[in-house]
């Protein structure tokens, strides 16, 4: 059976971070994989989606019954950044059957994609219910230091470059105006009649990120986007961690 990644904060985790940290920097990595990103961020109390490594169809499929249909699946290898360009990202699986022809259809694009990538699995995981997207993030910055950035997520991040910054260590009013200051914070009201985010939520993940940064100078740059915010809770889909080389 893969390695096990229970997806939510485990107390048998403590001092994790370090150790998979210096794990890829021995490695010559200067990227942290999808699953130690997330296990780091559990760590620091900020909720991923719950997942599981496996190495083959058979435990691809035992994992997704244990997590519960739909589940998603992605490549795991330090040579692929790019997941979803390269076909090695597959949502919406709803049975056993389609998990372990996904599994064989990911590696099968993988290996194309790249010939001589180092494939460590696929990372299975449980598939978030739609919510409003934001982004969180965090980067080293001379002469600055740690400075986080909060806006909304996803495509607009981009589109309409509404995001907030403020240098580490955050206070909690300081986190609630990052949230607040954006333009998009109308939408995390409730708008046109939606039921309000949990704010108070983002401000925990924007505290935890702050910490997270502050007690590893060794990361260069993360980005949980999208992070999924709702009427109660935010999940971080997708963590990305950036180490300096």
């Amino acid at each position: 059976m893969g390695n096990l990644e229970s997806g939510k904060h485990d107390p048998l985790l403590k001092g994790s971070a370090d150790r998979i940290i210096k794990n890829a920097l021995d490695d010559g990595r200067t990227a942290l994989l999808e699953h130690e990103a997330k296990r780091i961020c559990n760590e620091y109390h900020i909720d991923t989606p719950k997942f599981r490594l496996a190495q083959n169809a058979l435990d691809a499929g035992i994992a997704a019954k244990r997590l519960g249909f739909p589940v998603v699946m992605k490549i795991v290898s330090p040579d692929i950044i790019h997941k979803t360009d390269a076909g090695c990202v597959i949502m919406g699986l709803r049975n056993g059957s389609e998990v372990r022809r996904a599994f064989s259809r990911i590696i099968a694009n993988a290996e194309q994609q790249k010939p001589n990538a180092r494939i460590l699995g696929v990372l299975v995981e449980e598939m978030q219910p739609p919510g409003i997207e934001v982004i969180v993030g965090g980067i080293r910055e001379p002469p600055f230091g740690q400075t986080l950035m909060f806006g909304l997520g996803g495509v607009f991040v981009e589109l309409f470059e509404d995001v907030s910054f403020r240098v580490a260590p955050l206070s909690e009013r300081a986190a609630k105006r990052m949230i607040r200051e954006i333009r998009g914070y109308e939408v995390l009201k409730g708008y046109r009649g939606n039921a309000p985010a949990d704010e108070e939520s983002l401000v925990r993940i924007l505290l935890s990120s702050s910490k997270l940064m502050q007690d590893h100078p060794e990361i260069f740059q993360m980005d949980l986007n999208p992070t999924l915010v709702y009427q109660r809770n935010a999940t971080a889909v997708d963590a990305r961690i950036a180490l300096v080389a």
